[in-house]
């Protein structure tokens, strides 16, 4: 490990930050990743079997602990629905293992290639292989789903794992971190501790690759960090989802699942629609649907056990200025109880609210909501509801609703966005053979299923060479033989 060591020291965690270690959770962060690079440049990468005991560790981390986890979550929330912790993340969590156990053995193998006639009888081959070491930087907001998701990906592909867990969900990543190392060597699974040196220092180590999921803001200075070391990156960050209601749409469906989409987790969710564009003479009806939906889902009480709170009373505090802000520049502002509201704040749970009328002016339409806040916004043509979107940062999700085949194929087609669900929300992220990523400011790279055991190998081409080829007369000395050559090659090409 000390040779390892040495020779990546000096793109290490000491030159990127401009200061020595000395405090002990760096340094035992710093030897642990070494650990990991020595192991993983000194052994063979997992066969198959062993990378299949590995997932199922990492499934019984979770099926022996899933009460402990509902109420760890839960628990940093101040309240988390149960039914949600199961549905988006538990059950995800076990889909996309059981597909990864599934399909390994053929994600595995070598893959055949054309060979180029001018070649033949040699023969091409695309032959995956782990990176190395793989961290990840996991987001507080679907904390197991998100955290879990990568580094089964990471895992199949034969890779070493360190996980920094968010700092907003002490409960949960305290519990993570005690039931991966009862089922893990420290050089396989690591996960880190959370203090906010751990936090501003991980991203500054040389892995083999990186993944971070959270804001666009955090995921410029993780980009920024890693780009030191030249280690590529996975963002999976956020933004502003629209929502396209067209003409022919179902207002009613529409609302419903709308609503749905939007208050799953108290609308805590990187691809919740940010915003919806209805027909304006639709508008009023449609914003109407929504609120009536929202109470039907999860009433009018904020002690609701499906309804989750607000992670914590800064991002209450600033969902709060956001509605403020609208209203004060003239916005109407659609909800059951003021937010300041004791019986609602007491649970820190944000009032299910709908927007009417808010300009560009306004905070609410320039961030990321991340919350049960749902600007309703009205378009004369379908052209201006694709504008209005693509003069935007290109978005992590996008949600079209409507029975016009023709008018769907449009902004199918004229706009761009990380992924897209028609006729309802959320769901093309469950989508396991599907890819999951942003564009632009939402995110690069990808994961997920077959995705995700790419995006954590090298496929590296190997050419072999037949004893039969001509290609030994590409060498010197040059004479007629490589004009004949030539002639065949430009015949071929």
């Amino acid at each position: 490990m000390g040779q390892i060591r040495d020779q990546i020291f000096d793109r290490s965690l000491d030159r990127s930050l401009g200061r020595s270690l000395t405090s002990a959770p760096l340094r035992a962060l710093e030897d642990a990743f070494y650990a990991m690079v020595a192991r993983s440049r000194a052994e063979p990468a997992a066969d198959l079997a062993g990378r299949l005991d590995r997932l199922a560790r990492l499934r019984a981390v979770v099926a022996d602990n899933e009460e402990r986890f509902r109420q760890a979550i839960s628990a940093d929330f101040g309240h988390r629905s149960a039914v949600e912790t199961t549905i988006a993340e538990t059950m995800m969590v076990y889909s996309e293992i059981r597909h990864a156990t599934k399909h390994l053995k053929s994600w595995m193998a070598p893959q055949r290639v054309a060979t180029a006639l001018q070649f033949l009888p040699a023969r091409n081959r695309l032959i995956p292989q782990p990176l190395g070491v793989v961290g990840i930087i996991a987001p507080w907001n679907y904390p197991l789903q998100l955290t879990l998701a990568p580094a089964i990906g990471a895992i199949a592909a034969g890779n070493l794992v360190i996980i920094k867990p968010s700092e907003l969900v002490p409960h949960f990543s305290a519990l993570l971190k005690e039931t991966v190392a009862a089922k893990f060597d420290a050089t396989e699974v690591l996960i880190t501790g959370v203090e906010d040196e751990i936090a501003k220092a991980f991203p500054s180590l040389p892995f083999d690759h990186l993944v971070f999921t959270g804001s666009t803001r955090v995921g410029r200075l993780v980009a920024e960090a890693a780009g030191r070391n030249l280690t590529p990156v996975t963002l999976e960050l956020g933004g502003k989802s629209p929502a396209i209601i067209d003409q022919s749409a179902d207002l009613e469906e529409a609302a419903e699942r709308i609503a749905y989409g939007k208050l799953l987790n108290a609308g805590q969710t990187c691809i919740a629609p940010d915003y919806v564009l209805v027909p304006e003479h639709s508008l009023q009806a449609f914003a109407e649907k929504v609120r009536a939906q929202m109470r039907r889902m999860f009433g009018t009480d904020p002690a609701n056990k499906d309804y989750t709170s607000v992670i914590s009373d800064r991002h209450y505090a600033r969902l709060e200025g956001l509605v403020a802000d609208a209203a004060e520049r003239g916005a109407k502002i659609l909800q059951p109880a003021k937010p300041d509201d004791p019986n609602w704040k007491a649970h820190r749970k944000f009032p299910p609210t709908l927007i009417l009328g808010a300009g560009e002016d306004m905070a609410v339409m320039q961030e990321e909501i991340f919350g049960p806040v749902l600007p309703v916004l009205g378009y004369r043509e379908p052209a201006d509801a694709i504008a209005f979107v693509n003069c935007r940062d290109r978005p992590l999700a996008l949600y079209w609703f409507g029975k016009d085949r023709d008018a769907r194929d449009a902004v199918l087609s004229r706009t761009v966005s990380g992924g897209v669900t028609v006729n309802d929300c959320l769901f093309h992220f469950a989508q396991i053979n599907q890819p999951m990523g942003g564009v632009g400011a939402s995110g690069s790279g990808a994961y997920h299923g077959e995705w995700g055991f790419k995006t954590f190998s090298k496929l590296k081409p190997v050419f072999y060479r037949s004893k039969f080829n001509r290609l030994a007369d590409l060498y010197p000395p040059y004479g007629g033989k490589i004009a004949r050559l030539e002639k065949l090659m430009r015949f071929m090409s």
